[in-house]
């Protein structure tokens, strides 16, 4: 059985026990929540125009933290101009217990 969610403006295909690295979310415990569900998956297939109503797919949050280090470099030529500039996308870490439709 597999869902597919979305969260932080992306879509991703996830199945119980899978473990997932998104777009860094707000959260007041360690257990999340997704509720826009596209499609579930399973026994028969359920498909939502663009949304399955009632749906639910539970999470546990594993770990927060930063991606690693993109180096963004600007250069103009002949005028001896560069700048570099570091960027550390953060993320959350999560592990998904269950799909309920």
């Amino acid at each position: 059985m597999f869902a597919v969610i979305k969260t932080g403006g992306k879509q991703y295909k996830v199945a119980e026990g899978d473990t997932l690295t998104i777009e860094k979310i707000k959260h007041e415990n360690d257990e999340v929540s997704f509720d826009q569900v596209f499609l579930i998956s399973g026994d028969d297939l359920k498909i939502g125009r663009p949304l399955i109503n009632g749906a639910v797919v539970e999470a546990k949050v594993i770990k927060e933290g930063k991606g690693v280090k993109k180096m963004v470099v600007r250069y103009k030529s002949k005028t001896r101009q560069r700048k570099t500039k570091g960027h550390r996308q953060p993320y959350t870490k999560v592990q998904i217990t269950k799909i309920s439709t």
